[in-house]
């Protein structure tokens, strides 16, 4: 019996109810298997290119965990603590900085910083509220850490789910396309890769390009010697992958601090400036059209609201299948553009609708 439109519709609508309350119950419970799955999402290519030199894929998967383990050990040992002891400095450093602006602005404008003045006790207030929510804040998201998920069945979890999707991927795979609908299965699969094409490219090509912006940031800044230029770099490297938004926050940061740190020797305030603005051109003429494209089709505004709504909705999952629920939202939507235009409604009757 062929369903009709409407009742397709229907079901359709269903299924994605039953996955949007699944995803609002179970937010904090499957976030291992939302973690691994993304992970063997962005190793199956790896995994694919090693099966295609030689390697069985139990043997690909195999040496695949134990390079990422190694990577995952050198970043505990080596790096995760520094970061974090520069963002605790930064935390507790943030009153001298506001103190230092104040007197730089009694200096140059005495008669709007007088004792009495809102912008100077503004200023004693947001340093003072900094130290003391900064250090409530970062106990607070281990607190939160702890209380909602134990960490290290999330260590455990994570990784073995990684392995064994990892290890199953292309069967999965086969075993989902024997699943569709037959009369809509061309179309399924053709959307299907669109959406594993777009996200390709956003995931793989922008996270390279974080990486690679996130390495120059830190290297840069630390070699001309700013404080905190580890975790500043790190920060800006991270939030790279929305267009610009990098760039900005890290190199609105990284200024504030050199101002501080150099003030007078306007060669090295320069030459953090330019380490940013040599970035952002970097990126936006070589990296991103390089390593992502211009297919993608993820605009940042875009990204930007569908991390909002779907973080405040589904918290920390939301945040980690917004990208992807995106993506899929865009390729599903130039889809039905398509369709539209090629219907009555867009043709009209005098063009044959």
């Amino acid at each position: 019996m062929v369903l009709s439109v409407r009742e397709q519709a229907k079901y359709w609508g269903i299924v994605a109810a039953i996955i949007l309350l699944l995803l609002w119950f179970l937010g904090d419970v499957i976030l291992p298997f939302v973690l691994g799955g993304a992970i063997a999402y962005c190793l199956d290519p790896i995994a694919d290119r090693l099966q295609r030199a030689g390697l069985s894929r139990a043997l690909a998967v195999v040496t695949i965990s134990l390079i990422a383990v190694l990577i995952v050990v050198v970043a505990i040992l080596l790096v995760i603590p520094m970061m974090v002891q520069e963002a605790g400095a930064l935390v507790n450093m943030a009153p001298d900085l506001f103190q230092r602006l104040q007197d730089w602005l009694t200096t140059t404008f005495p008669s709007i910083m007088d004792q009495d003045s809102t912008i100077r006790q503004q200023l004693t207030n947001i340093g003072a509220a900094i130290q003391s929510r900064g250090g409530q804040l970062l106990n607070g998201v281990l607190t939160s850490a702890l209380s909602l998920i134990n960490v290290l069945v999330l260590i455990i979890i994570v990784p073995v789910v990684a392995f064994y999707l990892l290890l199953d991927w292309d069967r999965m795979v086969a075993r989902i396309d024997d699943l569709l609908p037959r009369d809509h299965a061309p179309t399924i699969r053709r959307l299907g890769r669109e959406i594993d094409a777009t996200l390709a490219s956003f995931i793989l090509g922008q996270g390279t390009v974080c990486l690679i912006l996130g390495t120059f940031y830190v290297v840069s800044l630390m070699a001309v010697g700013l404080n905190f230029g580890l975790f500043v770099g790190f920060l800006a490297g991270v939030i790279s992958f929305i267009p610009y938004v990098g760039a900005l926050v890290g190199g609105a940061l990284a200024l504030g601090l050199a101002l501080f740190q150099f003030w007078g020797d306007w060669v090295w305030i320069g030459a953090v400036a330019g380490i940013f603005a040599f970035g952002q051109i970097i990126e936006g003429n070589v990296l991103t059209p390089k390593l992502v494209g211009e297919s993608v089709g993820l605009h940042p505004v875009w990204l930007i609201f569908a991390l909002s709504v779907f973080g405040s909705l589904f918290g920390f999952v939301g945040m980690l299948v917004a990208v992807p629920v995106a993506a899929m939202i865009g390729v599903v939507t130039r889809f039905g553009i398509g369709q539209y235009k090629q219907g009555g409604l867009y043709l009209g009757r005098q063009n044959g609708g």
